[in-house]
């Protein structure tokens, strides 16, 4: 995890000390053992199980832990982003291709499910990542189908909420369908969420939520996305899936609240940088788009805010959040915070006064065990001093590469949360 977040730099003085304050203080806002106190009821009577998945889960798990006591259940997460339980299980798995691991922990988890009655209480504890960490395949279809098809959708540069139809069909927990398992009894869902929209249906692909979606649009996904998939995955598809339609009455006791999203963490952040004497312009919580596109459109729009100030002037932050892709046409591991920095440096050709920083929140930027980079108006020089060629990064899709020779990644190990990219550029009058 990031640590507390320490005095605020000055954001004239040290620019890149001042937005790494602000992205530890979107991280911390998100910690679900903050987020998740204000919304977790007494401890029911009777039998109670806890389950969950993504990359949160073991926090949140900690966190329910820590208010009610030991639990009975089990929670999924990626490697790396365990924490010490008293009583819920801790299944460790891949992610962002679903494994053997993950294949077994939900199988367990849907086991505990098995036989509840309308007097128990099933507690779920989701967050980004649970799409991947969740697996059971839908009948006909094999772990190795679902690994090919996760991989071409991850390379693809579909948006996530695309990618989570295609899921949810090929799935036996997705959809609804982890909800529908515990039926009769009663479920409270607690989400965190790192889709652009908050929508419950799309985080983790919707396991305790309906689907109003059918297999026909998850085909429409995979053709306008020109994703290839095994025959066996088409046929799966032609012949229907198991996601629970809006209004099943079987999802009638379940309670989906989203606890923690993007907006809190970047207003977060935006309050500290007002505090600061800076002033800030929300660009928005939800900015889909391929990263290198939306870079140059934000660049555009730094280096117009800087000509239009004079000397003198209040500093500006350009502050965003939402979920960018990177549509894999290289051999780089291609996170998109990274690939982002990579061509905000590029458009912004060393303009003077601008800083910026992008990370993702979890502290894993695509596959990549680091949270993203930061850039300065000497990036490109450095770059250039040490023979690196920034284009042709970018154009192999390996801006983590570019990054790393260069000593400016952002590397903050797991976080224990998931809200989603965060990305702040800082303008100054010099």
């Amino acid at each position: 995890m990031t640590g507390p977040v320490g005095p605020l730099a000055d954001p004239l003085a040290d620019p890149p000390a001042f937005l790494r304050t602000l992205f530890d203080r979107a991280v911390e806002v998100a910690d679900p053992m903050r987020a998740l106190a204000a919304h977790l009821p007494p401890r029911p009577p009777g039998r109670v199980r806890v389950v969950g998945a993504g990359k949160a889960s073991a926090r949140m798990a900690e966190a329910v832990e820590a208010a009610w006591g030991p639990c009975e259940g089990l929670v999924v997460t990626r490697h790396g982003h365990g924490r010490p339980l008293r009583g819920i299980e801790l299944a460790l798995a891949s992610h962002p291709v679903p494994d053997a691991a993950g294949a077994v922990a939900t199988a367990r988890m849907l086991a505990l499910l098995e036989g509840l009655g309308e007097g128990d209480v099933v507690l779920a504890l989701i967050s980004g990542g649970a799409s991947a960490l969740l697996v059971a395949p839908a009948p006909g279809l094999t772990l190795a189908d679902k690994q090919a098809v996760n991989a071409a959708l991850l390379a693809s540069g579909a948006p996530i909420s695309a990618m989570n139809i295609v899921r949810k069909h090929l799935s036996r927990v997705k959809g609804g369908q982890l909800a529908a398992a515990a039926h009769p009894a009663r479920m409270l869902a607690l989400l965190i969420s790192d889709v652009p929209g908050d929508d419950p249906a799309v985080i983790g692909s919707g396991p305790t939520v309906g689907e109003a979606s059918t297999p026909g649009d998850a085909r429409a996904v995979l053709a306008r996305w020109g994703v290839d998939v095994p025959a066996s995955v088409s046929a799966a598809l032609a012949r229907g899936s198991g996601v629970v339609p809006p209004g099943d009455p079987r999802l009638a006791r379940t309670e989906t609240r989203v606890i923690a999203a993007p907006a809190q963490s970047l207003a977060a952040a935006a309050a500290l940088a007002r505090a600061a004497g800076c002033e800030v312009r929300a660009l928005g919580d939800a900015v889909e788009g391929e990263a290198r596109e939306v870079a140059r459109a934000m660049a555009a729009e730094a280096l117009a805010l800087r000509r239009a100030r004079g000397p003198g002037a209040a500093p500006v932050l350009l502050l965003s959040g939402g979920e960018l892709t990177v549509t894999r046409r290289g051999s780089g591991v291609g996170g998109p915070n990274a690939e982002f920095a990579l061509a905000l440096a590029l458009a912004l050709d060393g303009a003077p006064g601008v800083h910026a920083l992008a990370c993702d929140t979890d502290g894993v930027d695509g596959a990549a065990e680091v949270a993203g980079a930061a850039i300065d108006p000497g990036t490109l020089a450095r770059a250039a001093a040490r023979g690196l060629d920034p284009r042709a990064a970018l154009a192999a899709n390996d801006a983590h590469g570019f990054f790393a020779a260069l000593g400016d990644q952002v590397v903050t190990g797991p976080t224990l949360t998931n809200v989603n990219d965060f990305r702040a550029i800082l303008v100054l009058d010099r």
